[in-house]
């Protein structure tokens, strides 16, 4: 199955005392691949997202399965989960990359409602067709 990566190195301000990758960090690469992708594959959201579209993160998730450290190469993989009406579930995986080939090192998960603002409400909204386009080979 199709994944779109996002290449990661990973810096000191990213570890804790103990020099291991702080967990939240995790959560915010799900965050950063995602905003490439729609960089690469939906650049017509952006101009959506300065109007009155909102992606709204409702839930995320991450399971560890080894640590990171510092000048680690990661690789995250996004695939499409699924859709349910204004909702789009997207699944992580994130491989360190090493010269002998590569290692699972964490999964995860995210839910996104697609959100327009009207005023200071936030109403649901159909996934805009250039982002629906834009997940289909990644289902």
């Amino acid at each position: 199955m199709k994944a779109y990566e996002y290449p990661h190195l990973v810096g000191f301000e990213e570890t804790n005392l103990v020099g291991n990758v702080y967990y939240v960090n995790h959560l915010r690469w799900q965050g950063r691949c995602r905003e490439m992708f729609l960089r690469d594959h939906a650049p017509e959201i952006l101009d959506e997202l300065a109007r009155d579209l909102a992606l709204a993160t409702v839930r995320c998730s991450c399971e560890y399965l080894a640590e990171l450290e510092a000048f680690d190469q990661v690789v995250l993989r996004m695939r499409l989960g699924g859709t349910v009406q204004n909702r789009i579930t997207l699944s992580f995986e994130y491989w360190r990359q090493r010269e002998g080939g590569e290692e699972l090192v964490a999964r995860g998960e995210q839910v996104v409602a697609c959100m327009r603002r009207e005023g200071k409400r936030a109403v649901p909204t159909p996934i805009p067709g250039p982002l629906r386009e834009a997940l289909k080979p990644y289902a």
